[in-house]
Formats: structure tokens, C-alpha cells, sequence
């Protein structure tokens, strides 16, 4: 069993993955929220640890080896809740669209318990060509994991995805 295939069986199991992280004060402003710039750092350090506990999906690892990556061309992001220093929040993310060229990944933000829906962020992921720093097409293989792993959702438009997930 080759790196894809493995990395396909464990994709069918969970399209939308989660995980854990704690608030810290560095990255709180005076009135003790997270400062709405450090969101985005929350959601993307916690989908690398999840890509790599839940798919074996390292993105250094596939820059090194293989020469290619994927960086921000876009971010879309609801400040719904404060995240509050020191709580515990629980971040979900999910593929919802796949190009030859690019992925649209769907982030949310809850409290602990997942009660409380605190941020919504959409980023699209460029792949790129390290070399050229150019974008490419995925390859047959990348395109196949990741058409399994994607979890479409109805809504086109990022406005009308938040007012839909907080009518759940």
C-alpha cells in the first residue's frame, strides 16, 4: 500500500475532522478575547494537526518530497462569539469544494462542548509548484483524495453558509 492509498483509506472514515486548543494570552486582546487577526492562526495550526492525526497528511513533508504546496489565496471569516483567554475551543474543518487547481476549506469555530458557535471561516488553498511559486494542477492522486474527503455543502455564498449553520 503506497503513501496515497493509505492516506485514502484513512480519508474515508472522517471528511469533517476536529480538534482541541486552549486560548493563550499572547494572542488575547486587553478586554481577554482572541484578537480577530490570531482566528486565522488558530484554524490553520489546528487543521495541520488534524490533516496529519487524521489523513497522515503532512504539508512539509509533501513540499520536501514532492515539491509542491498549497498557500492562502483567500480568506472569508464571521466573528459570531469572543473566544475568551484560557477556554477551550473545539475547531471543525471540512473540504467543501475541490478545482484541479485549488481546495475550499470550510473552518468553525465552537466552544468546548460545541454549543456555542464562536467564528466561520472559509480559506481557499492554492496549489502551487514550489519551484516556480507558480499554481498547478493536483495531481490524479491528490485529486482523488481529496474528491473523498470533500464534504460539499449547499450554500454558494459565505454569508449564506453562516446564517445556515446557526439555523442548526
Amino acid at each position: 500500500m503506497d503513501f496515497f492509498d493509505f492516506m485514502i483509506k484513512k480519508a474515508i472514515m472522517n471528511k469533517i475532522i476536529e480538534g482541541k486548543t486552549k486560548i493563550r494570552f499572547q494572542d488575547c486582546d486587553p478586554f481577554n478575547h482572541l484578537n480577530n487577526s490570531k482566528y486565522i492562526d488558530y484554524f490553520v495550526n489546528v487543521r495541520e494537526d488534524q490533516l496529519i492525526e487524521n489523513y497522515d497528511f503532512d504539508y512539509l513533508n509533501i513540499a520536501k518530497t514532492q515539491g509542491v504546496g498549497w498557500v492562502v489565496g483567500s480568506n472569508k471569516i464571521s466573528y459570531l462569539k469572543s473566544a475568551n483567554l484560557s477556554e477551550i475551543v473545539t475547531i471543525q474543518s471540512q473540504i467543501i469544494q475541490v478545482t484541479l487547481k485549488s481546495t475550499l476549506v470550510e473552518f468553525r469555530m465552537y466552544n468546548e462542548a460545541k454549543t456555542q458557535l464562536k467564528s466561520v471561516m472559509w480559506s481557499k488553498f492554492i496549489h502551487i509548484d514550489i519551484k516556480t511559486m507558480r499554481s498547478t494542477q493536483h495531481s490524479e492522486k491528490f485529486m482523488k483524495l481529496f474528491k473523498i474527503i470533500c464534504l460539499p455543502v449547499n450554500e454558494n455564498l459565505f454569508d449564506e453558509r453562516v446564517k445556515a449553520i446557526l439555523k442548526r
